[in-house]
């Protein structure tokens, strides 16, 4: 955007009304753009207000490389769900959840194929990646195949679309594990205990996601009820890695072989502190619940980690990619999920569809049902709110009923010019800007 056409659109004769809708959207990206009217009026049919013409709505969209605006309010409302969690005392959480046997736990995805890597010693100098080379932290060759030929990008497409699976398989498997450990079955687990979670999903940068899950046992009826004196967070630890190397989900390449889906070597498990640290693990390697919301929340706004000329929505067709400036690797994910989602026997994994995620077709956010509050919760408590403050100005008590009638329907999405979009983008960047100076002077 030049200065030309920014001084062009600041001296526009709509660019008031344009920036009163683009602030009601806190500088949406990609506004959903409504044309009618809406009125609110009391029991008796007295109009309170009344409004028509065009309003924006946010997309919502919670990739931060699609929309900075709304992938900032989606990583907020991530964080008060997960923080609920963790630290109680908030959305009908009890603060006792802090004494739960709780572990903060990251599994990845196995090995396909050798990738170029970039790793240092404890001296912080840079170990040979396998081709032999050093490879420094911009090369675009990292994360990517070594030889694109060998590489089973079928494999790990596969793998990719059963993720979510899998992790389904492994909380099956976790509570078998805990229920041997208290000598009962896993059908009586869940009379005497609960499994709760909240995970998030997260691209590492060879295009293959890896969980981050935050695991707390309560009682049977959820957070309010203590679990059973034989889970610890050491049993739970132990009952985890168990589970992990156990898990396994079997499905058929394309030539009829069996595919034997597992977890990656790494796992990482650490329990979770109650105590409240400026850092997200302490000395111990610990990781406290006052940073470890934040710490998960920031991840659910990712994207699939190659974000220049990565496709952020859905292709049409593999020509698509054509115009495209992607890594050889991430091309290659793509049109095998492209050319496995044109198969009769994976028609129900719907590849072609979520071929520009790389083949992963689940929520990159999840939770399990007790673990804390709920999306629909938090997003309805924001209405409420603002339509409180709505009524405050015009004099009608809160507590009193009203009628909203909304008549709205689509215009369009998206602003009309690029000019537009960046003065949005930059609008969204400033509040952002603002609401990390706040915090650090408080």
């Amino acid at each position: 955007m030049s200065d030309l056409d920014l001084s062009t659109r600041l001296r526009s004769f709509d660019y008031p009304a344009w920036r009163a809708r683009m602030e009601a959207t806190n500088g949406c990206a990609h506004p959903v753009r409504l044309r009618g009217s809406s009125t609110i009026t009391t029991n008796d049919g007295t109009v309170l207000a009344q409004r028509s013409g065009e309003v924006w709505a946010p997309c919502g969209n919670r990739r931060e490389t699609v929309c900075p605006a709304c992938s900032d309010r989606y990583a907020a409302d991530a964080f008060h769900l997960i923080r609920a969690g963790l630290a109680g005392k908030e959305r009908g959480i009890p603060a006792s959840v802090t004494d739960r046997p709780r572990a903060f736990l990251t599994l990845t995805a196995p090995s396909f194929g050798p990738v170029h890597t970039r790793r240092l010693t404890t001296r912080g100098k840079v170990i040979p990646c396998s081709c032999g080379e050093h490879h420094r932290e911009p090369d675009p060759r990292l994360g990517g195949a070594i030889d694109h030929d060998t590489y089973d990008y079928t494999g790990a497409i596969l793998w990719q679309a059963h993720a979510g699976k899998l992790w389904h398989r492994f909380t099956i498997t976790l509570r078998r594990a805990l229920a041997a450990r208290l000598g009962i079955s896993g059908r009586q687990f869940g009379k005497v205990a609960r499994l709760s979670y909240a995970k998030v999903a997260e691209y590492q940068r060879r295009g293959l996601v890896h969980f981050h899950a935050a695991i707390r046992i309560d009682g049977p009826d959820g957070p309010a009820d203590p679990p059973p004196v034989g889970l610890t967070a050491e049993t739970l630890h132990d009952a985890v890695r168990e589970a992990a190397a156990a898990t396994v989900l079997d499905v058929a390449r394309p030539d009829g072989t069996t595919l034997a889906l597992r977890w990656g070597a790494q796992l990482d498990l650490r329990e979770i502190t109650p105590t409240a640290h400026d850092a997200v693990t302490d000395e111990h390697g610990e990781i406290t619940d006052s940073r470890l919301a934040g710490y998960i929340a920031k991840y659910a706004t990712k994207g699939t980690g190659k974000t220049d000329g990565h496709p952020d929505r859905p292709i049409r067709s593999l020509a698509h990619l054509e115009q495209l400036d992607l890594a050889e690797h991430h091309r290659r994910l793509i049109e095998t999920a492209w050319h496995l989602g044109g198969l009769p026997q994976y028609a129900e994994l719907n590849l072609r569809k979520w071929a520009h995620m790389l083949g992963f077709r689940g929520h990159f956010l999840t939770k399990s049902r007790a673990y804390s509050t709920t999306f629909r919760i938090i997003r309805g408590e924001r209405r409420a709110y603002r339509l409180t403050e709505q009524l405050a100005e015009l004099g009608h008590p809160a507590d009193q009923p009203v009628i909203v009638v909304n008549t709205w329907a689509l215009v369009g999405i998206g602003h009309h010019t690029d000019a537009d979009r960046e003065l949005a983008i930059a609008h969204a960047e400033r509040i952002r800007d603002d609401r990390r100076a706040t915090r650090r002077t408080t």
